[in-house]
């Protein structure tokens, strides 16, 4: 069962289109992340079906009722967690659930019952009495992941939830959203990090000025762009050894540096590379080779091959 239909989903604002024609399907207790360069259209398009925004053209429909003609049927089944916290850093996080809870129409002693269970099982009962604003970073996000969700949402809507966290916030995110997921949440999630997405989404829908460039699973974009090749030399190689790759068909080059002061290059070629020729070739320039090997395309280099620029670390 499809949750989330969209067709040709489209918001101008005056003359410039940010969101063009988007055709979206999201089916019960799947994750499918949005990704996109900064300004490609992604938070209007979740703002649009979370019923913040109304489409200029188009149309959207959430468990069978549209967005704009239903749209008080459809905010009592969906949740949304955007950038921006959302809590009250002058109420305690307890404070904070319980009026959540109660503007979702919970009775006073249930929204107070619901609100000590679920600081209790997301890790943040020893907190609850403490204003919010006392929060490190990584629990502020979890109270605001329970405040969008403190009554379990068929459709929930994550607008760049881990922004900012340490890696130890963001994987006690992730556990969170797949728990609801496999409760049969279905979740949309925008991010500005490809491994959360690798690791969370069953499909991914680039967008690119407002438009899809692709949607399928991450393994299937990734293989479609080609495969990897991964380049250790000595430094003072990067530029002949970039130069060489560059001839033999290599696209999109990262370099990043190893622990022993050596670097990787780490390049995406549209056919499986045969290594013996490349080793030849380097040789050829008395270029050394720490380490050659093949690996899957990353989901940034198929980014890259598909928009043409790189991820970027802002909201958009």
């Amino acid at each position: 069962m499809n949750v989330i239909e969209t067709e040709g989903l489209t918001r101008r604002y005056g003359e410039r289109t940010v969101v063009d024609g988007v055709d979206l399907t999201v089916p019960e207790g799947a994750v499918h992340a949005l990704l996109g360069p900064n300004g490609s259209g992604k938070t209007t398009t979740v703002r649009m079906l979370a019923t913040l925004l109304r489409p200029t053209r188009g149309h959207a429909r959430i468990l069978g009722h549209d967005t704009v003609a239903e749209a008080d049927r459809v905010r009592r089944r969906i949740g949304l967690v955007g950038q921006f916290h959302a809590i009250d850093p002058q109420l305690t996080g307890f404070e904070n659930l319980t009026m959540f809870a109660r503007l979702n129409g919970m009775s006073r002693r249930a929204a107070r019952d619901h609100a000590r269970e679920l600081l209790d099982r997301f890790g943040l009962a020893d907190a609850a009495d403490r204003l919010a604003g006392t929060y490190s970073g990584g629990m502020r996000r979890r109270l605001d992941l329970l405040a969008g969700t403190v009554v379990r949402p068929a459709v929930l809507f994550l607008d760049e939830p881990t922004t900012g966290l340490d890696p130890r916030s963001r994987n006690e995110i992730y556990r969170h959203v797949e728990d609801f997921v496999r409760e049969g949440t279905a979740v949309v999630l925008t991010t500005q990090y490809l491994d959360e997405a690798e690791r969370l989404a069953d499909t991914i829908t680039i967008l690119d000025e407002g438009r899809t460039v692709v949607t399928d699973t991450p393994e299937r974009i990734t293989s479609a762009i080609g495969v990897g090749l991964d380049v250790v030399v000595a430094a003072e190689h990067r530029d002949r050894t970039r130069n060489i790759l560059a001839e033999i068909g290599a696209r999109e080059m990262e370099v990043s540096e190893t622990q022993d002061d050596s670097l990787r290059i780490s390049v995406a070629m549209d056919e499986d590379p045969e290594l013996l020729p490349i080793l030849r070739a380097l040789d050829a320039e008395g270029i050394d080779v720490h380490d050659i090997g093949r690996r899957r395309a990353s989901l940034d280099e198929a980014f890259l091959a598909l928009t043409g620029r790189p991820t970027e670390r802002t909201g958009a």
